[in-house]
């Protein structure tokens, strides 16, 4: 039998909880092993809770226990998850994790402790929740190289981009819906501010670098400055607007963004809705790829923790290897890809055609006041360079 420890009997600690009783037969066989939890570490009571004599306050009878083979951190955060997972980690206990803060901080260092004492940090549940991405990057596909990796990483501001297209709504609208549902947090800005997906696209770039990429380094732009008028043209134009995480090959290293993109209905992403992730993964020898599914939530968060449980109870005495440096990738600077920006200004046509060249125009007849066009492609310095030219300027959105 394998002993485990939960750190945190919240959300995701109470749902591995679930998940490993629920299932518990059918993970025992794939496994090869019975797995069963011994200790719950929350600075909580839970009086009446089937788990509630698991319940422990002191780390310490954790990771001074030989019993305990793997520890799973469900606390969130940098600290004290960081402290804790290392401590299990030197003491020669696997880890599995949810916590994309302490990955993308931190993830090589914790790598590099596992390897050197041939056990395993595992982390699928980082990204996309219940989406399996992590483990096809490391295994999967590892004979390709990985030239572009976008996704909708976040579900709480695709479901607000969802609610403001079916609805016209406006973002302070569609934002307090999202929290009256439970979609956002009370202080929505690492969601609405792109942040979330920030350090997701970070994990999954220093995945496929091999090489720490800081989320810091990100080009990061939210939705706050999407309104109902972005909504209109972009119906107009037959397209979607998604918060996309981008990482693209360039000239030889990574470009790398978070920001809406205004997507046309043969982009993979189109159509993904609601609360739902997806990962598009293209490889210079597959193509492309798509990962679809539930990107958040108890269960299905979970079920993505579960899973890096029997995958290391399965190599329980041999280290997966992912190849994570710690060593810091520059990223090529994301104002040299090139893309057609969709703008709005309170500016004449032959004042932006004076800066821009060529556009496109969109109307929209309801809108006054304003001239909505498309550029040609160009880099984002010469994005910059024209739309400095014109006054007037109200909001710009990437067309991808």
């Amino acid at each position: 039998m394998i002993k485990i420890a939960l750190l945190g009997y919240g959300t995701i600690g109470s749902g591995v909880a679930e998940v490993l009783d629920i299932n518990h037969d059918s993970i025992a066989k794939k496994a090869g092993e019975e797995i069963a939890v011994k200790y719950i570490l929350d600075l909580r009571d839970f009086p009446g809770d089937k788990n509630e004599n698991k319940i422990v306050h002191d780390y310490e009878i954790i990771v001074n226990d030989p019993e305990i083979s793997v520890v799973v951190e469900a606390m969130g955060g940098v600290e004290p998850a960081y402290t804790f997972v290392k401590r299990a980690l030197l003491a020669g206990k696997h880890v599995a994790t949810s916590n994309k803060a302490l990955v993308a901080k931190h993830g090589p260092k914790l790598l590099q402790i596992a390897r050197e004492r041939q056990i395993n940090f595992l982390f699928e549940a980082s990204v996309g929740g219940g989406i399996p991405i992590i483990r096809p990057l490391i295994s999967c596909l590892t004979a390709d190289v990985v030239e572009e990796i976008t996704g909708i990483l976040n579900g709480t501001t695709n479901y607000m981009m969802t609610k403001m297209s079916e609805e016209g709504s406006e973002f302070a609208d569609v934002l307090k819906d999202a929290q009256q549902k439970g979609y956002a947090e009370a202080d929505p800005t690492a969601d609405v501010e792109g942040h979330d997906a920030c350090r997701k696209i970070a994990i999954l770039t220093s995945l496929v670098a091999g090489s720490q990429v800081d989320f810091e380094d990100i080009h990061c732009e939210g939705i706050t400055k999407i309104s109902a008028a972005d909504i209109k043209y972009a119906k107009a134009m037959g397209k979607n607007i998604k918060l996309l995480a981008s990482s693209r090959m360039v000239d030889g290293g990574y470009s790398a963004i978070v920001a809406p993109f205004l997507l046309d209905d043969a982009h993979p992403l189109y159509n993904v809705h609601d609360v739902f992730n997806a990962v598009f993964v293209h490889g210079n020898v597959l193509g492309d790829a798509m990962f679809y599914g539930s990107g958040a939530g108890k269960l299905p968060t979970a079920s993505a923790v579960v899973a890096d449980i029997v995958d290391i109870v399965k190599h329980i005495d041999k280290n997966i290897v992912i190849f994570w440096d710690e060593k810091k990738l520059t990223l090529k600077d994301y104002k040299d890809v090139a893309y057609k920006f969709f703008v709005r200004a309170a500016a004449d046509k032959d004042a932006i055609e004076a800066a821009f060249g060529t556009v496109s125009y969109v109307e929209v007849p309801e809108i006054a006041g304003e001239t909505a066009f498309v550029t040609e492609p160009m880099s984002g310095k010469v994005y910059e360079e024209a739309a400095a030219k014109v006054s007037g300027m109200i909001n710009m959105i990437r067309v991808d």
